[in-house]
């Protein structure tokens, strides 16, 4: 069977809205943007994916997107639906309709470890209820803020059905297993460090490590 590679874009271009502390790290140019979209879509067995909920994400995203033939799944904050620098419903519904699927990525970008049982219910229920209301389609996947979770959370995302959950391990993913890891892009990133990364990861050194980080992450 063979394995994927998850890439994970944030912002691209000038942000629209403030930044939280260290986000600056995931922005991108929209000339690494191309150079990057252009190096992964060249890989088999690649897909790609989006988070925060950025306004780049129709207005330089899916243009490129669609140029190219490409899908990417789209994980919104249902937070900041419609505020300024993020995506509205309208943006949602261009997604939708061009093919893009539509995830959650929580209410208010806060990580998803140690919640308390109201939050939990805001972050993974109420946030996907909202989103699927703005695309009139359920939403069943989901991607951790921050790539943070544990086990309470996973066992909250498997009791409120979610088929799929995205992580940012940085490790390539096997094929329909429920938790896929993803590899995030940086600022400073080039197509070149972005497949040394991905080659790095199939190290058995690596490997080891991050299994190892990973089953941490599951059972805490």
């Amino acid at each position: 069977m063979p394995e994927y590679v998850n890439i994970l874009f944030h912002g691209i271009g000038e942000p629209k809205r403030e930044l939280e502390f260290g986000e600056d790290h995931y922005w991108i140019t929209e000339d690494t943007f191309e150079a990057i979209l252009n190096e992964v879509a060249s890989w088999p067995h690649v897909s790609l994916s989006f988070d925060d909920s950025n306004s780049s994400d129709v207005e330089i995203a899916l243009p490129a997107l669609l140029e190219r033939g490409l899908t990417a799944e789209f994980f919104v904050l249902a937070g900041r639906l419609g505020q300024r620098g993020s995506l509205g419903e309208a943006d949602l519904h261009d997604l939708v309709k061009n093919g893009m699927p539509v995830g959650n990525h929580g209410m208010w970008h806060h990580p998803w470890r140690g919640m308390s049982d109201a939050t939990t219910h805001e972050e993974l229920a109420e946030a996907r209820d909202r989103i699927a209301a703005a695309i009139g389609q359920p939403v069943t996947r989901a991607a951790c803020p921050l790539g943070r979770y544990d086990r309470t959370t996973l066992t909250a995302l498997r009791r409120l059905g979610y088929t799929a959950v995205f992580t940012s391990d940085r490790r390539p993913a096997k094929p329909g297993r429920w938790l896929q890891p993803r590899f995030s892009v940086y600022r400073h990133d080039t197509p070149e460090t972005v497949r040394a990364a991905v080659d790095r990861s199939r190290g058995i050194p690596s490997r080891l490590r991050n299994t190892a980080a990973g089953v941490v992450k599951r059972w805490r």
